[in-house]
């Protein structure tokens, strides 16, 4: 199979596009590397062709079998909401076309941002809460996807919380437990908003990988991504200091964000990815963070 990944040296793109060539598939990569320039580093061992985000250089790349759409600005704080609008909402509409052009599946990122500080667990036919333009955009190219239903092959997957290898050049919109593990790594006490209460659904990256790729099989549809158990961040604290056999208290601070914008708590309901796309995360959080911060020692922090 011949695969196009975007934002390819990203996060979960740079996961994703290494195990897709590791199953064999010919797989092509496209990057801005609008994040950081060192990202590309996420791709040290990718042996594909890399396109550096140049709109003249995908009229030579032939048929695509599955594009995997992953690109996007996804700090909710991204200083410029329109860029992170139009940004999101083009990249999407750029596939679409490409998709439809190639008779190719398309499958693409979505964002449990876009139920905001709504009910939990989070179903996805509940009504949206939208605290970010971030959100906005997602939950925007979640209805366009909707509206195409019957015209291609596309499936919209709304990840939850997402940590693991390959995203530390995220900067600031890089995980908690990537930030978190690098304080207690330091001996620093870890910095939570007053009083670490609130709850995550943490989903890891090589869960995440497998969802994106068992989407490939599955008709039409938009499902969350998630593990269906959310954790606190004084429970998660105690997890990492046992990673590093210490006993570091957190340092509770002043929420520095308005509360209508800060998405307190995530959860994942999980039975409509179970029953469309036979996935369960098999991933443990404290196994995860375990196998993570392993890689993180050898890959350094």
């Amino acid at each position: 199979m011949k695969c196009l990944v975007t934002g390819g040296s990203g996060f979960i793109g740079s996961n994703l596009a290494l195990e897709l060539e590791r199953l064999g598939n010919e797989v092509i990569v496209i990057d801005s590397y609008k994040t950081s320039i060192d990202q590309f580093y996420n791709l040290d061992c990718f042996r594909g062709r890399i396109i550096r985000g140049k709109d003249s250089e995908m009229n030579d790349i032939g048929r695509i079998d599955s594009i995997f759409h992953m690109a996007a600005i996804t700090d909710p704080r991204h200083p410029d909401d329109n860029e992170t609008y139009i940004n999101n909402i083009e990249g999407f509409k750029k596939m679409i076309n490409l998709a439809i052009k190639n008779n190719s599946k398309l499958i693409y990122a979505s964002s449990a941002n876009l139920y905001g500080n709504g009910p939990i667990p989070m179903i996805e036919g509940q009504e949206k809460d939208i605290i970010s333009v971030y959100g906005k955009s997602k939950l925007d190219m979640d209805e366009i996807a909707g509206e195409l239903f019957n015209r291609m092959r596309i499936v919209g997957l709304r990840y939850f919380n997402v940590y693991g290898p390959r995203e530390k050049y995220k900067g600031r919109a890089a995980s908690m437990i990537y930030h978190l593990g690098k304080q207690v790594k330091e001996d620093k006490n870890p910095k939570l908003f007053e009083f670490g209460e609130q709850k995550r659904d943490h989903i890891y990256v090589k869960d995440v990988v497998d969802a994106t790729i068992k989407a490939l099989n599955v008709n039409n549809c938009i499902v969350n991504v998630g593990t269906g158990v959310a954790t606190t961040f004084n429970d998660l604290v105690k997890i990492i200091n046992k990673y590093f056999n210490k006993n570091l208290d957190p340092e509770y601070i002043k929420m520095l964000y308005d509360s209508r914008t800060y998405q307190s708590d995530t959860l994942a309901y999980t039975k409509n990815a179970e029953d469309k796309l036979g996935f369960k995360a098999r991933w443990k959080l404290e196994d995860g963070i375990k196998d993570y911060f392993d890689w993180l020692e050898l890959d350094g922090w």
